[in-house]
């Protein structure tokens, strides 16, 4: 009987038999004895056999090398997975590599299951930090290489593993319409959209399976069932953190329910319910939150140390965002050509279709213009990636590695480095900053400019009016500067309601409803201060009406308003309408005493020559 060590020394000895059996097509082995083996020094049998194979590996290796990989971490990795291809195929031509080869490498599990992992690679722990890290490492890597070279279709991704935690669903007929269900909307909605229907549905059967096991089909479920599941999320804790859910992941949850249960049931399909059991009445109602934008101190520290960033990449993602508003995902998927201008020179972003499904140009500053082309310049293409929305294939602009940079990476990894640079840190250290408020941030600034609604909708890609105006509505200072003059200290009022209001004659609910209301009390020449538990307004005049106030501002409007009474009295006078006359003249000695005591003159004045 051989002993241990020696049975170890004679198969050292005959692996480079094993290894000219395997090159020349004598022989294949399984993955098992390929991952047992450490190292496979078949590059020394290359030129004795007059095989190209080192050189192809180097081709590999440079191809890493020009994507943005170490040279000695790429030669490490391409020869892992390089060698143990080529012996369990049988063939050593690298051109014949395919990515069905990659994948079944990634057959390491079954090796880490034999109970002799230890005699080979010392413990079992050990070989599962290598099969999780490194081994992990050499086969993206040869994925990656294989992409750009045109060997591989599928495009190489960060994580291979699907995001997010699938519950199993235990009831096959229900399994069979949630795959159906999946199926249909993956042709028109977006991944992450499907992802997170699937979690939601999931996680209800999951729960179903528990609180009513003799349930077999969707067509048993109650609206009664659902009412108690949305009860139950209340009391169910994230897994990751082991904290309650939000509000707003439990309305998610019961959203992707909604969704589910609306369709299904209009299809009509078997084992559905016939009447939808979930509504959107029935979602957690979640506060209408105002937009936080980065106040001008703080943008001006934090833009400072976004500057000194060392990583282009990351430096040229956050001043996009601070200059543009793009969502983070749109930013990450920018064409490498996406940059041109417009007819007077001035830099034209072309940003992709994301959320709302719509490419837009917008223009772009200058310094954001200047990261964008030190990219372009510094950066050699390599092969395109299909875009997941329009399924055009197209450089990308943020590429590392021969992979499209993640969001993590380029916004809170970079956000994160600069935020501590300039101490906008939380109270526990975290950053103060999210690349989203440079979104707000921009929607605030052009609401306080000037800019119109529908620039604002364009810059920001919104597809309806109400999502621009909330940035109107903070940020507009007229409404502001309207405000003070008419409750601020020293106001000048006129109207049967100023002596009320410079009196402080109103009580604090009524005056809170005002300062919550007044943007919305407007009126053609001034403001209608008439509280909710007042009735509505009778008045037809609204110029005489009691609570009826207004400021220096609308005096223009005044002014304007009298010029058109009086040619009405002069057309109600050629007709010979004598009651139209008195009416007008009636409305025109009103507004000269509103103008009067507001001090501003009736006429304009006119303009020198």
């Amino acid at each position: 009987m051989v002993s241990a060590p020696r049975a170890r020394r004679l198969g050292y000895q005959a692996r480079s038999y094993l290894h000219y059996l395997g090159l020349n097509g004598y022989a294949w082995f399984d993955w098992e004895w390929l991952l047992a083996v450490a190292r496979h020094r078949i590059l020394e049998l290359d030129e004795r056999l007059g095989l190209t194979l080192r050189r192809d590996v180097d081709a590999f290796i440079q191809e890493a090398v020009r994507l943005g990989y170490v040279r000695s971490s790429a030669r490490q990795s391409i020869f892992w997975a390089v060698s143990r291809i080529v012996l369990h195929a049988g063939d050593a031509r690298v051109a014949a590599i395919n990515e069905t080869q990659v994948d079944a490498l990634g057959g390491r599990a079954a090796f880490g299951e034999r109970s002799d992992v230890a005699f080979f690679h010392g413990s079992v722990a050990r070989y599962q930090r290598l099969a999780n890290k490194d081994y992990l490492t050499h086969i993206h890597a040869l994925r990656v290489v294989l992409y750009h070279c045109g060997q591989a279709t599928t495009e190489p991704h960060r994580n291979h593993s699907p995001s997010g935690r699938r519950w199993p669903v235990r009831k096959p007929r229900m399994q069979a319409v949630v795959e159906r269900f999946l199926a249909v909307r993956r042709l028109t909605d977006r991944p992450a959209t499907v992802l997170h229907i699937d979690l939601a549905v999931r996680q209800f059967v999951a729960w179903l399976v528990e609180a009513d096991p003799r349930l077999e089909t969707f067509a048993e479920v109650t609206r009664e069932h659902v009412l108690a599941y949305a009860e139950a999320l209340q009391a169910m804790c994230n897994p990751r953190t082991g904290q309650p859910y939000a509000t707003l992941t439990r309305r998610g949850r019961l959203a992707g329910l909604t969704v589910f249960f609306r369709n299904v049931t209009a299809w009509r399909w078997e084992d559905a319910p016939t009447y939808p059991v979930v509504a959107a009445g029935d979602l957690p109602k979640i506060p209408q939150r105002v937009p936080r934008y980065v106040p001008e101190p703080e943008l001006t520290q934090l833009m400072d140390a976004v500057r000194a960033l060392a990583c282009p990449y990351q430096r040229a993602a956050l001043l996009i965002a601070r200059w543009c508003g793009a969502r983070r995902d749109e930013i990450r998927r920018l064409a490498h050509d996406c940059l041109d201008t417009y007819s007077d020179g001035t830099a034209r972003l072309h940003i992709p279709a994301g959320k709302t499904r719509r490419e837009r140009l917008v223009p772009l500053h200058d310094e954001a213009a200047a990261a964008i082309r030190s990219i372009q310049t510094a950066r050699p293409l390599e092969r395109g990636f299909r875009d997941p929305l329009t399924g055009v294939v197209l450089r990308r602009l943020f590429v590392h590695h021969g992979k499209t940079s993640s969001n993590y990476y380029l916004f809170d990894a970079g956000l994160a480095l600069a935020c501590h640079a300039a101490g906008l840190v939380n109270i526990d250290g975290r950053p103060a900053v999210t690349a989203h408020r440079f979104r707000h941030t921009v929607g605030t600034q052009l609401a306080e400019r000037g800019a119109k609604l529908h620039t604002i909708m364009q810059v920001l890609g919104h597809t309806s009016a109400s999502m621009a105006m909330v940035y109107a509505h903070i940020s507009d200072q007229e409404v502001l500067r309207d405000y003070q003059a008419v409750l601020g200290p020293g106001a000048t009022l006129a109207g049967p309601y100023a002596e009320t209001l410079r009196m402080g004659g109103l009580s604090a609910d009524e005056m809170d409803w005002i300062k919550t209301n007044f943007f919305k009390t407007e009126l053609e020449l001034g403001h209608c201060l008439r509280l909710p538990q007042e009735g509505p307004c009778e008045c037809d005049l609204y110029l005489t009406c009691a609570k009826f106030v207004t400021t220096s501002k609308y005096a223009p409007r005044l002014r304007a308003r009298r010029t058109r009474e009086l040619e009405l009295i002069e057309d109600a006078t050629n007709h010979g309408w004598g009651r139209e006359v008195e009416r007008h003249r009636g409305t025109v000695r009103r507004i000269e005493q509103l103008l009067a005591e507001l001090s501003e003159p009736v006429e304009a004045a006119t303009p020198s020559a």
